[in-house]
Formats: structure tokens, C-alpha cells, sequence
């Protein structure tokens, strides 16, 4: 079987979010199929400049071939765009014009898949939002499984996605939280999915003293992994790690791992390290009490499953339905939706060593259990043999359809979905 990966940007050093996701897959996969990379020539998520040379590389034996974006993106346009479909009543077209203006925009990379569908038995496409996940589906949509690494935000509620996630072959979900909003503005129940989420490249032993002696951290310290961003609850964690320093343990470090858009406080107990190596990310989650996730929009979290597969516990923001499902069901955390609640939580956690172990043990069997890599490349492998056994082709909206003004703002929709954790 000859299986297309696509994705809006890949690379070694890509870490995190649907990049790195897409990476394990097409890594994984490539053990038990042919497996090519489809992507653009984008290391920048923000721009999307071509900086990569057009043409077919091998990353970690996996062939990559890239295509060029036509345009970059213009900040300014995009934004006028997202306010209209966000929160104002617009058309299809309007949808369509936001979609070009995010990005990726690569009609070559549309042009390949859409001449080359024969070649490939299966396309998994990543990333819902993006340019070559809403036209690649509908070229090939009797091939196509898309992986929507959904979060719980206005764009989920856009109706251009409605007929990609009905009519695609099969939904690979990350969480059962992703899967029943989905569900709910697409209506897609009828279509065949499964909750597979990501596993991950663990080592066997992290050393924490390693970690320790090469960046003199000798205190207590709870460790952030990941993009420091408002967008991932940054600026209200650095203010309630401040107000907690303050008044609660003032002996706790708050270490920073990962890179930066936004002003880090100076502060004698936050250390920022910047982006490391995965051998030293994972000293520092070694070396750590706790891993916090300050997000308020996930479709999944990595970090906090590697945090799990070794037994660490993680202290999550509970207003991500996501983050509070998975933390409930793993019975391996906190979580706070105030700075009261952070505040306490955090305490418990550091302060009482039986309840981290035991946080922690449980956080071992939840990964080896659901995210061990046998267990997602089976429940990959079992989908595609079932898709060989079914075929249909959907149908999408035609020419004048698009064109009807008649679409709701697409804030209102997504405002409008049940939220909460699936605990079940």
C-alpha cells in the first residue's frame, strides 16, 4: 500500500503541534507501507515564505517532496477576513477568500495530488484549517483521511469544513472531546472514526541530575514545554506564577522550555532555556514536579502524554476541554480554572511526594494503555484495512451554492457546541 502524508510544513526540527504529529505518522506508518510526504516548502507558520528548495528530500528515511506557496501571508488581510466569517453573517466565498488568506496557499502541491491520485493508494491529511486540507480532501475524496487536530475555536464552526469531514473517507481523531464537536457542527457520526491520538519518541531513562548540573537548577520547579504564546495561556500562567511565588512557596521555580513571541517577566524564579534538544527536554520533565499546560485550545497535548510516559504529573488549564478530559480519564492530574484553584493545585502537587508518584504511576499506565506506539499504529493499520474493503466518492457544493450569503457567524456556531470533558 502507498500511503501520501500532507501536511502544511515538515521538518526534523519542526517540534510540536500537527508538524511534529504528522512526522511520527508518516514515520511509523512507513514501517508497514510505502509512505511520501506531501508539504510545502514553509518552515514559517506565520509567513509561510518559501524557504525550503522545491523538489524530494529524505528526513529520517521518509521521502519529502515539496511544493512552493504562491503567496505569503499578508497579516493585515487575513485579519480583516477572520473578523468577517468569525463574527459577522457572510457567504461561502467569504470563507473560501479567509481560507486563501491563512495559508498555505501551494496550487502545485494541490496540482500533484490532484494528477497523482492514482499513485497513491490513501492521502492523510493534517490539519483541517489550512489551505491543502480543505481542496486536497475534496480532489481526492475517495482516498482521502483527514487527521483534524481541532481546536475549540471560532474556525471549527466555519461551514466550508462540514462537507470535507462528510465526505472524506475516515476522521482519525486526537481526543474524544475533538471528536464530539465535530460531531456536532458537522455532523459526521455517520462517518467511519476512531480516537487515535499520537504517540510519541520516548527515551528509556531521562536523567534529571543531567539536567540539573548543565543548567544549574538545583531548586524545586514546575516546567512549561512548548511555544510561549498568549494563544497558549503564557501571560495568564506568568502572572498566576507570580501571585503563587508571592504568597504561597516562594522556594518553586517556574522553568521555560521552548521558543518565544512573547515578553518573558524577569523574574529570579522564572528561567527561560529556550528550545532543547529532545534529550534534554526530557531531562528537564525528569528533573521537574510537575509539567504545566496553560492552554486554553488543544486538540491534543503531547507534551502532557510524554509528561505521563515518564511519570511525571501535569497540572492542566481546565477551561480546554481537552486538557480537563484527558487529565480526568488519565486520573494522572489537576486541573484549575482560577488563579485559587491553580494556586492549591499546584501546592498539593509539589508539596506532597506520595500524591506525585501516584499521579505519576497512573500517568505511566494511561500512555502504555491508549499512546503506546503499538497501540496507535494498530488502530492506523486497522482503519486503512477496513477503507480497502469500503469505497464511495462524496459529493461538495456547487458554483452557485458557494456563492449564497446565508452562513451564520462562524463564532456563534462554535460558541454554540457542548462543552465540557468526555469523562465516559
Amino acid at each position: 500500500m502507498k500511503l501520501a502524508v500532507v501536511v502544511q510544513r515538515y521538518g526534523a526540527d519542526i517540534n510540536g503541534g500537527a508538524e511534529q504529529h504528522a512526522r511520527y505518522v508518516a514515520e511509523r506508518l512507513g514501517r508497514h507501507h510505502e509512505v511520501e510526504v506531501l508539504t510545502t516548502c514553509a518552515r514559517d507558520y506565520v509567513t509561510w515564505a518559501n524557504e525550503l528548495p522545491v523538489g524530494v528530500e529524505h528526513i529520517h528515511g521518509v521521502p519529502v517532496r515539496r511544493f512552493p506557496v504562491a503567496h505569503q501571508r499578508d497579516v493585515t488581510l487575513f485579519a480583516r477576513r477572520q473578523e468577517a466569517v468569525f463574527n459577522r453573517v457572510h457567504s461561502l466565498q467569504d470563507e473560501l477568500a479567509w481560507l486563501d488568506a491563512e495559508g498555505p496557499t501551494s496550487p502545485a502541491l494541490l496540482r500533484h495530488v490532484q494528477s497523482s491520485r492514482a499513485a497513491y493508494d490513501w492521502f492523510i491529511f493534517f490539519s483541517y484549517r489550512y489551505w491543502h486540507a480543505f481542496h486536497g480532501p475534496r480532489a481526492v475524496a475517495d482516498r482521502a483521511l483527514v487527521v483534524p487536530t481541532a481546536e475549540r475555536d471560532p474556525a471549527i464552526g466555519l461551514a466550508m469544513f462540514g462537507p470535507v469531514f462528510r465526505g472524506v473517507r475516515a476522521l482519525m481523531y486526537n481526543s474524544h472531546e475533538e471528536r464530539a464537536m465535530i460531531q456536532h457542527v458537522a455532523q459526521t457520526a455517520d462517518v467511519p472514526g476512531v480516537v487515535v491520538g499520537i504517540g510519541s519518541e520516548v527515551p528509556d531513562a531521562p536523567r534529571a541530575e543531567r539536567f540539573r548540573q548543565q543548567f544549574g537548577i538545583t531548586a524545586p520547579f514546575a516546567v512549561y514545554v512548548g511555544r510561549i504564546d498568549a494563544n497558549k495561556g503564557c501571560a495568564e500562567l506568568f502572572d498566576y506564577f507570580e501571585r503563587y511565588s508571592r504568597t504561597i512557596r516562594a522556594e518553586l521555580h517556574l522553568v521555560l522550555v521552548g521558543n518565544t513571541i512573547l515578553p518573558i517577566p524577569k523574574h529570579p524564579r522564572i528561567h527561560h532555556l529556550g528550545f532543547l534538544g529532545e534529550e534534554q527536554k526530557f531531562d528537564a520533565m525528569a528533573a521537574a514536579d510537575v509539567l504545566l499546560m496553560p492552554s486554553y485550545f488543544e486538540s491534543l497535548s503531547m507534551v502532557a502524554l510524554e509528561a505521563w510516559a515518564i511519570g511525571k504529573p501535569v497540572l492542566a488549564n481546565g477551561r480546554c476541554d481537552v486538557l480537563k478530559g484527558q487529565v480526568i480519564r488519565s486520573g494522572a492530574g489537576l486541573y484549575y480554572e482560577n488563579y485559587p484553584e491553580f494556586a492549591e493545585a499546584l501546592h498539593a502537587i509539589t508539596s506532597a511526594r506520595a500524591l506525585r508518584q501516584s499521579l505519576g504511576e497512573n500517568g505511566r499506565t494511561f500512555f502504555r494503555t491508549h499512546y503506546d506506539w503499538p497501540v496507535i499504529e494498530r488502530k492506523y493499520l486497522d482503519m486503512l484495512d477496513r477503507l480497502e474493503r469500503e469505497r464511495d466518492t462524496p459529493r461538495a457544493p456547487g458554483f452557485f451554492a458557494r456563492r449564497r450569503r446565508t452562513l451564520a457567524p462562524a463564532a456563534d456556531v462554535a460558541a454554540a457546541v457542548p462543552a465540557g470533558a468526555v469523562v465516559a
